[in-house]
C-alpha cells in the first residue's frame, strides 16, 4: 500500500507562493493580450470598428478565463496602476511574496494618494509589512498610512463622504426589512457600544430573547419611542490622537484603539459637546506614538473615576450635608463643557443641593480650589546692591 507523507509548514508556504506566482502570471498574460490587441486594432482604418473591437477585449479575456468583464477590468486596472506607480510591489507579486488580494488592497491605497513622495514612501515600507502580516492587518495599516501621510486630503475626503450620510430601508420577504445607515464612524461606534452594553444587562427570567434580538428591539425602541431617544448614550469609547493634531498644528484623525475606524479629530468635538457618549482620549507623540496623556472627554465620569470620587469624598459636598456619596450625583464645579471631567473638578452632591447649585443658590463648597498665589518678585539693582521683595496675598 502506498504511503503518504504529511506536508510540512514549508510545503504549505511553497504552495501559497506558487499560487501567488500563478495569479501574477495570469494577470501579466491578460495585460500582454490586451496590449497586443490594442496594437492590432490601432491599424484598423475604421474608427467605429476599432472602438467596437477594443470594447470586446475584456469580454474575450473573460471567456478564456471564466471571469466576468468587471473582474477582468479590475485586474487590468490594478496591474496598470501597480506596475506604473510601485514597480517593486509588482515584482514582489511576480515572485510570489504577496498574493493578489494584498496587491489589490495596495492598489486601492495608491489610488487615494496624490503626491509622488507619498507613493514612494508607501513602496518603501509596504512590501515588508505585507509579507509578514495578514490581509486584515495590511488593510488597517494601509488606511492609517493614507490618513497620516496625506492627512489634509484624507480629511477632505472624509468631509465629502460625511455629506453623503443617509438611511435606507429595504423591505424583504416574510414581513422583514433591512435598516441601513451610512454614518460617520464615531457615531456608528457609539451606537454599537450602547447596543452591546444595554443588550447584555441582566434580563427578566421570562425574557428568552437572544442578545441579537434584544439589540434589534432596543434600536427599534430608540428610533420610535420618544422617551427612549432622550436618554444619554451610555457608552465608553477610546480614541488616540496625535499631540500635533490635538493642538491644531496639523490635520489628522482620531483613531479607535482597535484601529477599526478613524475620523477627523474635529468631528469628535460635536459629540463631546452633547455630553452623551463618554470618550477616552489617548494623546500620543506624533513621531514615536508614545502615550503622552489619557484624558476623559465628556460629561459623564467613567465608572472608575466615579467610584474613586465617591470613595474620596464619602458624602455630599454641600456644607453640613451627610447624604452618602453613593446616593449623590457627580457634579462639575466648573460646569460642563467649560469644566473638564476630572477628579479635581468633580464631586458628589445630593440631588437637592445639585438642583440648588444649578439654580445658582449654592456656591461655597462647589467653588474650584484656588492655586496658591505666585510670589511677586521685584528686583532692584543699585550699584553693589541687590534686593528681593516677596509679596504674599492676604
Amino acid at each position: 500500500m502506498a504511503t503518504t507523507t504529511a506536508p510540512t509548514t514549508e510545503d504549505l508556504s511553497d504552495v501559497v507562493r506558487w499560487q501567488a506566482m500563478a495569479e501574477a502570471y495570469t494577470i501579466a498574460r491578460m495585460v500582454d493580450f490586451r496590449d497586443a490587441e490594442m496594437a492590432r486594432t490601432a491599424l484598423l482604418e475604421s474608427p467605429l470598428r476599432r472602438k467596437i473591437e477594443r470594447s470586446a477585449i475584456a469580454l474575450t479575456i473573460g471567456e478564456a478565463t471564466g471571469m466576468s468583464e468587471a473582474q477582468i477590468h479590475l485586474r487590468l486596472s490594478i496591474a496598470d496602476r501597480v506596475r506604473e506607480k510601485t514597480p517593486q510591489v509588482w515584482e514582489a507579486f511576480v515572485d510570489g511574496l504577496i498574493d493578489f488580494s494584498r496587491v489589490r488592497d495596495i492598489s486601492a491605497a495608491i489610488e487615494k494618494l496624490h503626491r509622488d513622495e507619498s507613493i514612494a514612501r508607501l513602496e518603501g515600507r509596504v512590501i515588508g509589512y505585507a509579507t509578514s502580516h495578514t490581509g486584515a492587518e495590511l488593510r488597517q495599516w494601509l488606511r492609517r498610512f493614507v490618513q497620516r501621510v496625506e492627512a489634509d486630503l484624507a480629511v477632505e475626503r472624509a468631509d465629502t463622504e460625511r455629506a453623503d450620510r443617509r438611511v435606507t430601508v429595504t423591505h424583504g420577504d416574510d414581513s422583514m426589512a433591512w435598516l441601513n445607515a451610512y454614518l460617520p464612524s464615531h457615531q456608528a461606534a457609539a451606537i454599537e457600544a450602547r447596543l452591546r452594553k444595554e443588550a447584555r444587562k441582566p434580563a427578566d427570567l421570562d425574557d428568552d430573547r437572544t442578545v441579537a434580538q434584544r439589540e434589534a428591539d432596543l434600536l427599534a425602541a430608540w428610533c420610535t419611542d420618544s422617551d427612549a431617544t432622550t436618554s444619554a448614550v451610555d457608552a465608553n469609547i477610546a480614541v488616540t490622537v496625535g499631540a500635533d493634531v490635538l493642538a491644531g498644528a496639523a490635520p489628522g484623525f482620531a483613531e479607535s484603539t482597535d484601529g477599526a475606524w478613524a475620523v477627523p479629530a474635529p468631528w469628535l468635538a460635536d459629540v463631546v459637546a452633547t455630553g452623551s457618549t463618554f470618550w477616552h482620549r489617548i494623546v500620543v507623540d506624533p513621531v514615536t506614538d508614545d502615550v503622552l496623556s489619557h484624558e476623559y472627554v465628556g460629561r459623564f465620569a467613567p465608572d472608575t473615576l466615579a467610584l474613586a470620587l465617591r470613595f474620596l469624598h464619602g458624602v455630599c459636598q454641600a456644607p453640613g450635608c451627610r447624604v452618602p456619596s453613593e446616593r449623590c450625583d457627580l457634579d462639575h464645579r466648573i460646569p460642563h463643557p467649560d469644566g473638564p471631567t476630572t477628579g479635581d473638578n468633580m464631586g458628589p452632591l445630593c440631588r437637592r443641593h445639585h438642583n440648588l447649585k444649578g439654580h445658582g443658590l449654592l456656591h461655597w463648597s462647589t467653588s474650584p480650589p484656588q492655586p496658591p498665589p505666585e510670589p511677586l518678585v521685584i528686583e532692584i539693582h543699585p550699584p553693589a546692591t541687590h534686593f528681593v521683595m516677596e509679596y504674599v496675598a492676604a
